[in-house]
């Protein structure tokens, strides 16, 4: 089973996402957390993260390499959040490629995943390369990550309505 949770910003898609892991795992569900500590607003993010989900999940943070941790894990992961994975993938210099690689190496793997990502390509077109390249790599990877789903969920104003 794999499901995709996808709004933006602050949409409460964190949140959701993290319901339904706790209600599908057999067990103890696995949290990938992929923030890198960039700064303390950063840091002020991560931890209200960690104080909403409390002790309900086993938390490994792993910012580049998400198959690795995925395929040695015995339950459901919530990979949280592919957003932040592929700003830390651009900035650690990994290209395109080597990005969908590497998400279509979980998507073939028998496990469990709940992914969280940012919807970032309803704005207006950035006025920088980098931007521009991070929204059209998103964009790219929620297809592949949405096409390979079971459900995906969109979020807006913490509501979650099933889009597949």
């Amino acid at each position: 089973m794999k499901a995709l949770f996808i709004g933006g910003i602050k949409s409460g898609k964190s949140f959701l996402a993290e319901q339904y892991a706790m209600k599908n795992a057999k067990i103890k569900p696995v949290y990938l957390a992929t923030t890198e500590f960039i700064d303390g607003e950063m840091n002020a993010r991560i931890e209200s993260h960690k104080k909403q989900r409390g002790d309900s999940f086993i938390t490994v943070e792993e910012s580049l390499q998400l198959n690795k941790i995925i395929s040695q894990s015995k339950d459901l992961v919530l990979l949280e959040c592919l957003s932040m994975w592929i700003n830390n993938m651009l900035y650690h210099k990994f290209n395109f490629s080597d990005i969908k690689e590497e998400i279509e190496n979980i998507m073939e793997q028998d496990k469990d995943v709940v992914f969280v990502l940012n919807d970032v390509g309803s704005g207006i077109i950035p006025d920088n390369e980098l931007a521009r390249q991070y929204i059209d790599i998103s964009g790219k990877i929620s297809q592949v990550v949405a096409q390979g789903c079971d459900e995906v969920f969109h979020v807006i104003a913490g509501i979650g309505t099933k889009i597949k």
